[in-house]
């Protein structure tokens, strides 16, 4: 009874990292709090896969884990750009496979910079994680 949760929670766990490959620059988003790069883009932990989603997981998960048009043109995090834009894509024509125009400038699902007057209206803040991150 065990090892089939087991497998099933290692399989969930395993599964995640593979949204990466369905939008561009999925393994080099930057990290708005620090100089590595954003592994967890649709959650609010940049390492973790909370059960908490940033607005651009909450839209990624309503475009079916599609990279749709509609999706690269959506400004989920509410920072000015586009997702598109921030993963390097501003012309909303890259495909899974491709290579995309650009190099990712920003984080589609938060809003930077982190504690500017821009980005008052979002609880996120550096080294927060899941649910701490939502709500005010």
């Amino acid at each position: 009874m065990i090892v089939p949760l087991v497998l099933a929670l290692v399989a969930l766990a395993v599964a995640h990292p593979g949204y990466r490959d369905l939008m561009p620059n999925g393994y080099s988003v930057p990290n708005p709090c620090g100089a590595d790069t954003w592994q967890a883009v649709g959650h609010y932990d940049p390492y973790h896969h909370t059960i908490a989603k940033n607005q651009f997981g909450k839209d990624f998960a309503a475009a079916a884990h599609i990279w749709t048009e509609t999706l690269c043109k959506t400004d989920s995090d509410g920072d000015g750009k586009t997702n598109g834009e921030e993963l390097g894509d501003p012309a909303c024509i890259w495909n899974v496979g491709d290579r995309p125009a650009g190099s990712a400038s920003g984080h589609p699902g938060i809003c930077e910079p982190v504690g500017s007057a821009a980005c008052s209206n979002q609880a996120f803040r550096c080294g927060c994680h899941g649910n701490q991150c939502v709500g005010r």
